[in-house]
């Protein structure tokens, strides 16, 4: 079974030419571990959000696992249109966060030694890892618009809402403009490595795959 897995080694009596094709998915792999290892230092979420007592604007950044900026003056403005405090939010994800992008990464350092079709799903989580975590915020961000808590003072004049996860927005007398961050733009580029890493590994290993299955 560990043979399946791992697949068949490449042959030693290669040219140099020959050889860059299968040092190509390890790059790529290598490079998209690095990266998203780099994310975890960058916030993934950018927002700005301007009020008639806030002129200058406020500012949020949201890392993978704390948010950073002027989040107690957003949090004072949260209790009044009766949204839930920051800190009750993706409790979980944030506890888990950067273990589980170290553990992505150290997926992808293992999938360097896998040279069959089972890289796919040892890279997978890695490769999805930025659409996972921008349904998740979107997710949270429909979760606070939509329980308010009715004893607010403006809760009944905003009414239930759900914050686009990018782009503008008019909440009330707020208007917002949400963001991606330079984490989540490094995470998304990890992933499209991956995805060139896993098209150059099948052009690479395919063919030594087939061959073996002839003789077996």
């Amino acid at each position: 079974m560990l043979d399946r897995i791992l697949g068949p080694r490449v042959p030693a009596d290669l040219s140099a030419e020959q050889l860059r094709g299968y040092r190509l998915p390890t790059l790529l792999f290598s490079g998209a571990a690095l990266l998203l290892i780099i994310s975890i230092l960058m916030p993934y979420w950018h927002l700005d959000l301007k009020a008639p007592q806030f002129p200058d604007g406020l500012v949020v950044e949201a890392f993978v696992n704390r948010l950073q900026g002027d989040v107690v003056e957003l949090e004072g403005l949260n209790h009044y249109v009766g949204l839930g405090s920051f800190d009750d939010g993706a409790v979980f994800e944030r506890s888990i966060a950067v273990l589980g992008i170290l553990g992505l990464a150290g997926l992808l350092g293992a999938s360097l030694f896998v040279h069959s079709r089972w890289v796919l799903f040892i890279t997978l989580p890695a490769l999805l890892f930025p659409i996972i975590f921008i349904v998740d915020l979107q997710w949270w961000l429909w979760n606070y618009g939509h329980n308010l808590d009715p004893l607010a003072p403006f809760a009944a004049a905003v009414g239930e809402f759900t914050p686009p996860i990018f782009g503008p927005a008019e909440i009330a007398q707020f208007d917002t403009l949400a963001l991606p961050g330079p984490g989540l733009l490094v995470a998304v580029a990890a992933s499209v490595m991956i995805g060139f890493g896993l098209w150059h590994h099948r052009k690479a290993y395919k063919p030594l795959i087939e061959a073996a299955m002839d003789t077996a």
